[in-house]
């Protein structure tokens, strides 16, 4: 009896190439040998794999379409191939990339394109700053060491600018190559390793930077930071990357920042907290106090009977929006200072004011 493919792979006979191609990728992902340790994995693997290489191949699919075998003398199978172990031939690798040079053979997927000199890689870099530097914006200067376009030949990677013809392609930057794979020997096309699959040669070498057409320096780059920042975010410098092969792109630079603790203040989001001592005097009576700000001193008003603890709030004194509008406070938390020697008059006056503090408690 003849095998049902369509059945096998789990879609219809109108099934298009697209849809075939998905419904094999997910069976094949779910019985894999080297995934899937139930004892029918590899049958059942072999079974997706030979419905794929006939319902993969306009013809044998036509064929098994009339014929309800592949092959038109009635032998059955993907053409006389039969099933497969993946595990066979799959070497370790990567079995995305294996997937898609496998298929390219038979409609599944592309041949390899011609391809141009490749964009630079994006850099990361850190950056320490202060809160003073969040609270007010700042330029910082960094070095970056990177490639850059090469100034001797204006990143061409040539001598005098000259380009010719890659031999080994014609021109094309892909080349014919012979896959072999359990469905039998497929030619396919491949990217062109004298050209790097651009299609292209150089002539003559820059002596400089010995035909990449970029060299290695470090460079002095210039960061402005706006105000706001928080610790850990990132700032993206176009075009600071990298420069790529041959005039191609230059990647982008990413600058993480990292805010330095600060001697005084703690940041709370926008607001900046400080913890200031008072006099018991300043407490019971009232007074004043002095803040300071990035700004310059601030004056607090401390009114009569101010409790430990207690929290003021100085507006628009704090940290700005990142790239927004409006300004954090700075929250001022006052302590009472606790003097560690007393005069004998202090001492008779406390014990006075004691005194007659006691039987309020009770009352």
């Amino acid at each position: 009896m003849a095998k049902d493919y369509y059945k096998t792979l789990g879609v219809g006979k109108s099934a298009t190439h697209d849809e075939i191609k998905s419904a094999y990728k997910k069976l094949a992902k779910q019985f894999h040998p080297d995934i899937n340790k139930s004892h029918d994995a590899s049958d059942k693997f072999k079974e997706i794999n030979e419905a794929a290489a006939v319902l993969g191949d306009q013809q044998k699919r036509q064929q098994y379409d009339q014929f309800g075998s592949a092959n038109p003398n009635g032998s059955g199978g993907p053409g006389g191939m039969g099933g497969f172990d993946f595990r066979d031939f799959q070497g370790g690798g990567n079995f995305e990339d294996l997937f898609e040079g496998l298929f390219s053979g038979f409609g599944f997927g592309g041949g390899a394109r011609r391809q141009g000199p490749q964009r630079g890689h994006d850099l990361i870099s850190e950056l320490d700053i202060t809160l003073e530097d969040v609270a007010r914006g700042v330029t910082k200067t960094m070095k970056v060491r990177k490639h850059s376009v090469c100034s001797a030949c204006d990143g061409t990677g040539a001598e005098t600018g000259g380009l010719s013809e890659c031999d080994e392609c014609n021109g094309s930057g892909t080349v014919k190559v012979t896959r072999r794979t359990p469905f039998g020997v497929f030619a396919t096309q491949g990217s062109c390793k004298h050209c790097n699959g651009t299609g292209e040669v150089i002539e003559d070498p820059c002596a400089h930077c010995k035909g990449e057409g970029r060299v290695q320096e470090t460079k002095e780059l210039e960061v402005k930071i706006p105000q706001g920042m928080e610790d850990g975010m990132r700032l993206r410098l176009a075009g600071e990357g990298e420069a790529g092969e041959r005039n191609a792109p230059t990647g982008d630079l990413y600058v993480t920042i990292h805010v330095l603790p600060h001697k005084i203040f703690t940041r709370d989001g926008n607001d900046l907290r400080i913890t200031i001592p008072i006099s018991f005097a300043t407490a019971a009576l009232g007074g004043e106090i002095t803040v300071p700000t990035f700004d310059g001193d601030e004056t607090l008003k401390i009114p009569h009977a101010t409790q430990p603890n207690t929290e003021f709030r100085i507006k628009s004194r704090g940290i700005p929006q990142v790239r927004g509008y409006g300004t954090g406070s700075i929250l001022v938390t006052v302590t009472i200072e606790v003097p560690d020697k007393l005069t004998k008059r202090q001492v008779e006056l406390l014990k006075e004011f004691d005194g007659s503090k006691k039987r309020g408690f009770f009352s």
